[in-house]
This record gives C-alpha cells, sequence and structure tokens, in this order.
C-alpha cells in the first residue's frame, strides 16, 4: 500500500484513525489499520483500480438506464435523435466511443457507403 500511494494511506489513515503518523507506530499495527479502511477508501480504490465507489458505479448505472428508457418513449428516440449521454462513462472516463448506426433510405446510399469504405480501406492499407 505504502509503495503503490502513501499519500492515500496516510489521509485514510488520519481521516479514520486520526493517525497522523503512521511512522511512529509498529508496522504489524500500521498494517491491521490499513486492512480495516472502508472499501471505499483512496488506498483500496486504487488498489482495486477503481475510479468511483461501487455503490457509485452501480447509481450511476441505473440513471442511465432509466434515461434510456425514458428517451426510448419520445420522438427523438424514433428519429434516433438526442440519446442521453451516459454518466457512467463519464465517471469511468471510458473514452469509447459508443457504437453509431447507420441507416439507409434505399439500397443506392447502401451501395455507395459500401464502395466509399472499401476504397477508404484500400487507400490505408488493411492489415
Amino acid at each position: 500500500m505504502i509503495e503503490l500511494d502513501e499519500s492515500a494511506l496516510i489521509c485514510d489513515l488520519a481521516e479514520t484513525y486520526n493517525i497522523y503518523d503512521y511512522r511512529q507506530l509498529p508496522l504489524i499495527q500500521v498494517a491491521v489499520f490499513s486492512y480495516g479502511l472502508r472499501d471505499d477508501s483512496r488506498i483500496k480504490l486504487k488498489m482495486s483500480d477503481q475510479k468511483v465507489p461501487l455503490d457509485t458505479f452501480l447509481l450511476a448505472g441505473l440513471i442511465d438506464k432509466v434515461s434510456l428508457l425514458l428517451w426510448a418513449k419520445t420522438e427523438d428516440a424514433h428519429k434516433n435523435k438526442n440519446r442521453p449521454s451516459s454518466i457512467l462513462n463519464l465517471l469511468t472516463n471510458d473514452k469509447k466511443e459508443e457504437k453509431k448506426e447507420m441507416t439507409f433510405n434505399s439500397s443506392e446510399e447502401f451501395e455507395a457507403m459500401r464502395k466509399k469504405i472499401i476504397a477508404e480501406a484500400g487507400k490505408g492499407g488493411v492489415d
């Protein structure tokens, strides 16, 4: 824990146990106090590679799903416009591009787009 982020551990020990200088304590006692920290403490979040606590993560997921359900009942949804953005992606800084649907009004539009994509792929070289 100390090697991973000593500052986070110091903050957590100070906040939870009012320990401001852990070096004055025996190592085993610091280990016991560190083990007893909450799961949403700074150091435990960092150790588990989480950016937000689990409850916040779950609530954001619920909000996203409810927003999507409400949006699905609007005129915008039928036109695939103004889709609500994901709070969960904002919290996790997930830069993944959401898949965008391509729709075509005719087979000619589809064929034109297909030819364009194939031509662009040919220019860049396919691996």
